[in-house]
């Protein structure tokens, strides 16, 4: 003991001057935009390595409910091609072909990619992806799984990206009702990985329990329709003028394994067009 005091004060300078460091470090990165950025890419490029060979070893495990789960998604989306088969067909005999622009059907493009480091249980949480800018990867994109809604691209390195968990309390998500097309706001609120709310719906909503919750489409960041949960309960708001409803998420956040990164080949154009500022010269 008396050997560790004296090694303390022997070298208390050194070890004073070492918490100095980190504390302007921390106050630096935490206060300056530019210098948070910087070192979220570069933490993301140095830990890649270390989260992809642990993604590797982890990922065996959840194999079996991932297969499971894609039978499921698969047999629905074959369901779904055959009816939007069967719609296209009737448009285009009633309609011709020239009613059915090719460019509607090529709007959004998918990336794949696989989940290298995750977290659940922060009030703000994150996952990694191992891709990045040279793959295409740019802030701002939608990120699902074979279920649902998972996430949005936080930060961008050249071979992997951050992306804001739909489990994250600072994040809200544009969505509605499926089957009657009442608009809401989802938001995680801590705690159940498994559990969400959707709030700000119209008192005059027609609901039940059990409805599908899918996105509105009201964004670049996700096409209209893509599931994020279902309705589980009523509960009781901040605002008594709105609904409040309780969600069981589609996606199991804790097994998150492989995802898709969506590309809206119009997203430029029409977030270009959505921050224009009109002068009332232009009127």
């Amino acid at each position: 003991m008396r050997n560790i005091l004296n090694f303390i004060i022997r070298y208390s300078k050194w070890f004073l001057f070492t918490i100095y460091v980190l504390v302007s470090c921390i106050l630096l990165v935490d206060n300056n935009v530019y210098q948070q950025s910087v070192y979220l890419t570069s933490a993301n490029a140095v830990a890649g390595g270390v989260y992809n060979v642990w993604s590797q070893v982890t990922g065996y495990f959840h194999l079996k409910s991932i297969n499971e789960s894609l039978q499921t998604t698969n047999a629905d989306l074959q369901n779904q091609v055959l009816n939007l088969k069967s719609e296209l067909a009737e448009m285009q005999t009633l309609l011709g072909d020239s009613a059915i622009p090719a460019t509607m059907r090529d709007r959004f493009g998918y990336v794949s990619a696989s989940v290298i480091n995750n977290n659940t249980h922060h009030p703000r949480n994150y996952f990694t992806i191992n891709r990045g800018r040279l793959d295409g990867i740019r802030p701002g994109m939608g990120v699902v799984d074979q279920n649902g809604v998972v996430g949005i691209v936080n930060v961008t390195g050249d071979h992997l990206s951050r992306v804001i968990s739909l489990l994250n309390e600072t994040q809200r998500f544009s969505v509605k009702l499926r089957d009657t097309g009442f608009i809401g706001s989802l938001a995680w609120k801590g705690g159940d990985a498994s559990i969400a709310y959707v709030e700000e719906v119209p008192r005059h909503a027609v609901w039940q329990i059990g409805d599908t919750i899918v996105t509105s489409g009201y964004s670049t960041t996700f096409p209209e329709g893509i599931p994020v949960g279902m309705v589980i309960n009523r509960v009781h708001g901040q605002d008594d003028s709105f609904f409040t409803f309780k969600v069981k998420l589609s996606s199991d956040f804790k097994t998150l394994s492989s995802v898709r990164v969506i590309n809206d080949i119009y997203k430029t154009e029409i977030d270009s067009l959505a921050n224009y500022d009109i002068k009332t010269s232009d009127i």
